[in-house]
Protein backbone atom coordinates (compact mmCIF):
# COMPACT_ATOMS: atom_id res chain seq x y z
CA UNK A 1 0.00 0.00 0.00
CA UNK A 2 1.28 3.45 -0.83
CA UNK A 3 2.38 5.73 1.97
CA UNK A 4 -0.03 8.45 0.85
CA UNK A 5 -2.74 6.69 -1.17
CA UNK A 6 -5.06 9.04 -3.03
CA UNK A 7 -3.79 12.19 -1.33
CA UNK A 8 -6.00 15.16 -1.99
CA UNK A 9 -3.11 17.08 -3.52
CA UNK A 10 -3.35 14.65 -6.42
CA UNK A 11 -6.78 16.01 -7.37
CA UNK A 12 -5.17 18.73 -9.47
CA UNK A 13 -3.77 16.26 -11.98
CA UNK A 14 -5.92 15.08 -14.92
CA UNK A 15 -8.44 12.43 -13.91
CA UNK A 16 -8.54 9.27 -16.03
CA UNK A 17 -11.38 7.05 -14.83
CA UNK A 18 -11.33 3.46 -16.08
CA UNK A 19 -14.94 2.40 -16.58
CA UNK A 20 -15.64 -1.31 -16.27
CA UNK A 21 -17.99 -3.27 -18.49
CA UNK A 22 -20.75 -5.42 -16.96
CA UNK A 23 -18.60 -8.48 -17.71
CA UNK A 24 -15.62 -6.96 -15.91
CA UNK A 25 -17.74 -5.97 -12.94
CA UNK A 26 -19.02 -9.53 -12.76
CA UNK A 27 -15.40 -10.76 -12.81
CA UNK A 28 -14.61 -8.49 -9.86
CA UNK A 29 -17.19 -10.26 -7.72
CA UNK A 30 -14.80 -13.16 -7.12
CA UNK A 31 -11.96 -11.03 -5.80
CA UNK A 32 -14.53 -9.15 -3.75
CA UNK A 33 -15.71 -12.39 -2.23
CA UNK A 34 -12.17 -13.43 -1.33
CA UNK A 35 -11.39 -10.04 0.20
CA UNK A 36 -14.61 -10.10 2.21
CA UNK A 37 -14.01 -13.66 3.40
CA UNK A 38 -10.50 -12.78 4.59
CA UNK A 39 -11.82 -9.74 6.44
CA UNK A 40 -14.56 -11.75 8.16
CA UNK A 41 -12.20 -14.53 9.21
CA UNK A 42 -9.76 -12.02 10.67
CA UNK A 43 -12.59 -10.23 12.45
CA UNK A 44 -13.77 -13.50 13.99
CA UNK A 45 -10.27 -14.02 15.42
CA UNK A 46 -10.09 -10.60 17.11
CA UNK A 47 -9.88 -11.11 20.88
CA UNK A 48 -7.76 -9.98 23.81
CA UNK A 49 -4.26 -11.48 23.70
CA UNK A 50 -3.94 -12.08 19.96
CA UNK A 51 -1.19 -10.24 18.11
CA UNK A 52 -1.68 -8.29 14.91
CA UNK A 53 0.93 -10.55 13.29
CA UNK A 54 -1.29 -13.56 14.03
CA UNK A 55 -4.24 -11.77 12.43
CA UNK A 56 -2.07 -11.02 9.40
CA UNK A 57 -1.21 -14.70 9.05
CA UNK A 58 -4.89 -15.64 9.10
CA UNK A 59 -5.66 -13.24 6.28
CA UNK A 60 -2.82 -14.49 4.11
CA UNK A 61 -3.82 -18.13 4.61
CA UNK A 62 -7.42 -17.43 3.66
CA UNK A 63 -6.55 -15.37 0.59
CA UNK A 64 -4.06 -17.92 -0.75
CA UNK A 65 -6.38 -20.86 0.03
CA UNK A 66 -9.04 -19.18 -2.12
CA UNK A 67 -6.66 -18.80 -5.06
CA UNK A 68 -5.77 -15.17 -4.47
CA UNK A 69 -2.69 -13.11 -3.70
CA UNK A 70 -2.53 -10.64 -0.80
CA UNK A 71 -2.82 -7.25 -2.53
CA UNK A 72 -1.07 -5.25 0.17
CA UNK A 73 1.97 -7.43 0.72
CA UNK A 74 4.91 -5.75 -0.99
CA UNK A 75 2.74 -2.91 -2.32
CA UNK A 76 5.06 0.07 -2.19
CA UNK A 77 7.17 -1.95 0.22
CA UNK A 78 4.38 -2.60 2.75
CA UNK A 79 5.35 -5.74 4.71
CA UNK A 80 1.94 -7.12 5.71
CA UNK A 81 -1.07 -8.80 4.13
CA UNK A 82 -3.38 -6.58 6.16
CA UNK A 83 -3.29 -3.12 7.64
CA UNK A 84 -3.88 -3.47 11.37
CA UNK A 85 -4.57 -0.10 13.00
CA UNK A 86 -5.24 -0.04 16.73
CA UNK A 87 -7.11 2.67 18.68
CA UNK A 88 -5.74 6.05 17.54
CA UNK A 89 -4.13 4.56 14.45
CA UNK A 90 -6.32 5.56 11.53
CA UNK A 91 -4.87 3.49 8.68
CA UNK A 92 -1.76 1.61 7.52
CA UNK A 93 -0.76 0.02 10.82
CA UNK A 94 1.92 -2.62 10.21
CA UNK A 95 1.14 -6.07 11.68
CA UNK A 96 3.57 -6.95 14.46
CA UNK A 97 4.35 -9.74 16.91
CA UNK A 98 4.85 -7.02 19.50
CA UNK A 99 1.33 -5.57 19.21
CA UNK A 100 -1.01 -7.64 21.37
CA UNK A 101 -4.67 -6.65 21.56
CA UNK A 102 -6.15 -5.77 24.93
CA UNK A 103 -9.68 -5.69 26.31
CA UNK A 104 -11.28 -2.38 25.36
CA UNK A 105 -9.14 -1.75 22.28
CA UNK A 106 -10.53 -1.29 18.80
CA UNK A 107 -8.73 -2.47 15.68
CA UNK A 108 -9.28 -1.44 12.06
CA UNK A 109 -8.49 -4.29 9.70
CA UNK A 110 -8.00 -3.53 5.99
CA UNK A 111 -7.71 -6.53 3.67
CA UNK A 112 -7.10 -6.71 -0.06
CA UNK A 113 -6.74 -9.54 -2.54
CA UNK A 114 -5.84 -10.04 -6.18
CA UNK A 115 -7.64 -12.70 -8.23
CA UNK A 116 -7.21 -12.99 -12.01
CA UNK A 117 -5.61 -9.56 -12.06
CA UNK A 118 -8.51 -7.79 -10.32
CA UNK A 119 -8.19 -6.16 -6.90
CA UNK A 120 -10.70 -6.19 -4.05
CA UNK A 121 -10.37 -3.89 -1.02
CA UNK A 122 -12.39 -3.64 2.20
CA UNK A 123 -12.01 -2.71 5.86
CA UNK A 124 -13.84 -2.92 9.17
CA UNK A 125 -13.22 -1.73 12.71
CA UNK A 126 -13.77 -4.32 15.43
CA UNK A 127 -14.11 -3.98 19.20
CA UNK A 128 -11.76 -6.10 21.30
CA UNK A 129 -14.00 -7.50 23.99
CA UNK A 130 -16.10 -4.86 25.75
CA UNK A 131 -15.38 -1.26 24.79
CA UNK A 132 -16.41 2.03 26.37
CA UNK A 133 -19.89 3.29 25.36
CA UNK A 134 -18.50 6.31 23.52
CA UNK A 135 -16.17 4.04 21.54
CA UNK A 136 -19.05 1.71 20.65
CA UNK A 137 -20.93 4.77 19.42
CA UNK A 138 -17.95 5.78 17.26
CA UNK A 139 -18.02 2.34 15.61
CA UNK A 140 -21.76 2.48 15.01
CA UNK A 141 -21.59 5.94 13.47
CA UNK A 142 -18.50 5.07 11.40
CA UNK A 143 -20.27 2.04 9.93
CA UNK A 144 -23.38 4.07 9.15
CA UNK A 145 -21.23 6.71 7.45
CA UNK A 146 -20.00 4.00 5.10
CA UNK A 147 -23.54 2.85 4.29
CA UNK A 148 -24.65 6.42 3.65
CA UNK A 149 -21.72 6.92 1.29
CA UNK A 150 -22.48 3.69 -0.54
CA UNK A 151 -26.14 4.62 -0.94
CA UNK A 152 -25.09 7.89 -2.58
CA UNK A 153 -23.02 6.07 -5.25
CA UNK A 154 -25.72 6.27 -7.91
CA UNK A 155 -25.58 7.19 -11.60
CA UNK A 156 -25.88 10.92 -12.34
CA UNK A 157 -24.97 11.88 -8.78
CA UNK A 158 -21.55 13.36 -8.10
CA UNK A 159 -18.56 12.61 -5.92
CA UNK A 160 -19.56 15.47 -3.65
CA UNK A 161 -22.80 13.65 -2.87
CA UNK A 162 -20.83 10.70 -1.48
CA UNK A 163 -18.58 12.94 0.58
CA UNK A 164 -21.50 15.01 1.85
CA UNK A 165 -23.38 11.89 2.94
CA UNK A 166 -20.41 10.70 4.98
CA UNK A 167 -19.44 14.07 6.41
CA UNK A 168 -22.93 15.12 7.45
CA UNK A 169 -23.55 11.84 9.27
CA UNK A 170 -20.23 11.97 11.13
CA UNK A 171 -20.41 15.61 12.11
CA UNK A 172 -24.05 15.41 13.21
CA UNK A 173 -22.87 12.81 15.72
CA UNK A 174 -20.08 15.08 16.97
CA UNK A 175 -17.26 13.27 15.18
CA UNK A 176 -14.89 14.33 12.38
CA UNK A 177 -13.75 12.82 9.08
CA UNK A 178 -10.15 12.54 7.91
CA UNK A 179 -9.38 14.65 4.86
CA UNK A 180 -5.78 13.81 3.94
CA UNK A 181 -6.66 10.18 3.11
CA UNK A 182 -9.61 9.26 0.94
CA UNK A 183 -11.31 6.49 -1.00
CA UNK A 184 -10.39 5.70 -4.59
CA UNK A 185 -11.22 3.99 -7.82
CA UNK A 186 -10.15 0.35 -8.06
CA UNK A 187 -9.85 -2.33 -10.72
CA UNK A 188 -6.69 -3.82 -12.19
CA UNK A 189 -4.79 -1.44 -9.94
CA UNK A 190 -5.27 -0.90 -6.22
CA UNK A 191 -5.57 2.86 -6.55
CA UNK A 192 -7.21 4.23 -9.67
CA UNK A 193 -8.96 7.50 -10.40
CA UNK A 194 -11.02 9.10 -9.05
CA UNK A 195 -10.24 10.08 -5.47
CA UNK A 196 -13.34 9.69 -3.27
CA UNK A 197 -13.22 12.20 -0.41
CA UNK A 198 -15.27 11.61 2.73
CA UNK A 199 -16.39 15.24 2.77
CA UNK A 200 -17.94 17.55 0.21
CA UNK A 201 -20.95 19.44 -1.03
CA UNK A 202 -23.97 18.01 -2.79
CA UNK A 203 -24.07 18.20 -6.57
CA UNK A 204 -20.38 19.03 -6.90
CA UNK A 205 -17.41 17.11 -8.27
CA UNK A 206 -17.08 14.41 -10.89
CA UNK A 207 -20.33 12.93 -12.22
CA UNK A 208 -20.85 9.29 -11.25
CA UNK A 209 -21.27 6.98 -14.22
CA UNK A 210 -22.23 3.33 -14.69
CA UNK A 211 -19.01 1.31 -14.88
CA UNK A 212 -17.18 3.18 -12.11
CA UNK A 213 -15.88 0.93 -9.37
CA UNK A 214 -15.01 2.73 -6.14
CA UNK A 215 -13.58 1.90 -2.73
CA UNK A 216 -15.63 4.03 -0.35
CA UNK A 217 -13.91 4.18 3.02
CA UNK A 218 -14.84 6.67 5.71
CA UNK A 219 -12.23 7.30 8.39
CA UNK A 220 -14.10 8.81 11.34
CA UNK A 221 -12.31 10.28 14.36
CA UNK A 222 -13.68 10.76 17.85
CA UNK A 223 -11.84 14.08 18.17
CA UNK A 224 -9.90 16.21 15.72
CA UNK A 225 -9.75 15.32 12.04
CA UNK A 226 -6.04 16.21 12.05
CA UNK A 227 -3.56 13.40 11.43
CA UNK A 228 0.10 12.69 12.03
CA UNK A 229 2.41 10.31 10.16
CA UNK A 230 4.09 7.62 12.26
CA UNK A 231 7.85 7.26 12.54
CA UNK A 232 7.75 4.09 10.40
CA UNK A 233 6.50 6.11 7.44
CA UNK A 234 3.31 4.04 7.20
CA UNK A 235 0.95 4.32 10.14
CA UNK A 236 -1.30 7.37 10.33
CA UNK A 237 -2.59 8.44 13.75
CA UNK A 238 -5.02 11.00 15.08
CA UNK A 239 -3.16 14.09 16.19
CA UNK A 240 -4.98 14.21 19.55
CA UNK A 241 -4.52 10.50 20.31
CA UNK A 242 -8.25 9.75 20.38
CA UNK A 243 -9.73 6.68 18.63
CA UNK A 244 -10.56 6.40 14.93
CA UNK A 245 -12.82 4.01 13.02
CA UNK A 246 -12.38 2.88 9.41
CA UNK A 247 -14.99 1.07 7.29
CA UNK A 248 -14.70 0.24 3.59
CA UNK A 249 -16.49 -1.57 0.77
CA UNK A 250 -15.74 -1.84 -2.94
CA UNK A 251 -18.85 -0.85 -4.90
CA UNK A 252 -19.75 -0.83 -8.58
CA UNK A 253 -22.00 1.88 -9.97
CA UNK A 254 -24.56 0.34 -12.32
CA UNK A 255 -27.61 1.60 -14.20
CA UNK A 256 -29.69 0.11 -11.39
CA UNK A 257 -27.67 1.71 -8.60
CA UNK A 258 -24.74 0.71 -6.37
CA UNK A 259 -23.72 -2.96 -6.14
CA UNK A 260 -21.32 -4.03 -3.40
CA UNK A 261 -18.56 -6.28 -4.74
CA UNK A 262 -16.70 -7.08 -1.49
CA UNK A 263 -19.40 -9.37 -0.21
CA UNK A 264 -20.09 -12.98 0.74
CA UNK A 265 -23.50 -14.45 0.05
CA UNK A 266 -25.41 -14.53 3.30
CA UNK A 267 -23.06 -12.10 5.03
CA UNK A 268 -24.09 -8.79 3.53
CA UNK A 269 -26.93 -6.33 3.81
CA UNK A 270 -28.05 -4.55 0.61
CA UNK A 271 -27.22 -0.90 0.01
Amino acid sequence: MRRCPSRLCERRRPVAVKLKSPVQIEAMREVGRVSALALRRVGEAVEPGITTAELDAIAERVIRAEGGIPAFKGYGGFPGSICASVNDQIVHGIPSKRVKLREGDIISIDTGAIVDGWVGDNAWTYPVGEVAPEVARLLAVGEQCMWEGLAAACPKKRLGDIGHAVQSMAEAAGFSVVREYVGHGIGRDMHEDPNVPNFGRRRTGLKLLPGMVLAIEPMVNMGTRRTVQGADGWEVRTRDGRPSAHFEKTVAITEDGPVILTTEEGHERPV
